[in-house]
C-alpha cells in the first residue's frame, strides 16, 4: 500500500470514528479533547460533529489552518504529559478524546501511547470513548464502526 493509499484510509477512519463516536457519546457528560492539532482537520471536524462540548486541544506548537485555531483558553500549548497533569488538577472530565500523536515511528508511537495512557485515563469520565490510531493501555479496547479496519484505528472505553 503506497503512503498516499494509507493516508486516504487514516482520514476515512478519522471520520467515520469521530461520527461513530459523536453519536455514542450522547448522554455522557464531559468535554472533548484533541490530542494532536496539525493542520486542524481532525479538530475541525469534531467541531462540526460535536456541538455544545468544550474541546480541548493539546500540540507542542501552533500551526493548523487559520480557520482551525482553537479559541485561546480551550489551547494547551506544550508537552502531552504536562498539559494532560494540568487539565487533571483543574478538574477536566473528558467524554471523548481523539489521540492523534504521532512520531511516524511504530516504537516511538507506541511508547508514547503507552507512557500518555495513564494520564489520558486520568481525565476521562467513566464509559467515555477514547479513539486512536496508536495502542493504548489501560482502557477497555471496543469495536468502532464496520468500516473501519481494526488495525487501522482503535477505540477505548475509559473505565
Amino acid at each position: 500500500m503506497s503512503r498516499l493509499e494509507s493516508m486516504r484510509r487514516r482520514l476515512t477512519a478519522q471520520i467515520d470514528g469521530i461520527n461513530w463516536a459523536a453519536g455514542q457519546i450522547d448522554g455522557v457528560a464531559g468535554d472533548v479533547l484533541e490530542m494532536g492539532l496539525g493542520n486542524g482537520r481532525s479538530y475541525d471536524h469534531l467541531r462540526q460533529e460535536i456541538k455544545g462540548r468544550r474541546i480541548w486541544v493539546i500540540d507542542r506548537i501552533l500551526k493548523c489552518h487559520p480557520t482551525c485555531v482553537p479559541p485561546e483558553a480551550d489551547f494547551l500549548q506544550g508537552e502531552a504529559d504536562d498539559m494532560l497533569h494540568d487539565l487533571a488538577q483543574n478538574g477536566a472530565r473528558i467524554a471523548l478524546a481523539h489521540y492523534d500523536f504521532g512520531f511516524g515511528v511504530k516504537d516511538l508511537d507506541v511508547e508514547e501511547g503507552a507512557k500518555l495512557s495513564p494520564l489520558i485515563a486520568a481525565v476521562m469520565v467513566p464509559n467515555g470513548l477514547v479513539l486512536s490510531q496508536q495502542p493504548l493501555i489501560g482502557f477497555e479496547q471496543i469495536s468502532g464502526p464496520d468500516t473501519i479496519d481494526p488495525e487501522r484505528y482503535l477505540f477505548y472505553r475509559a473505565p
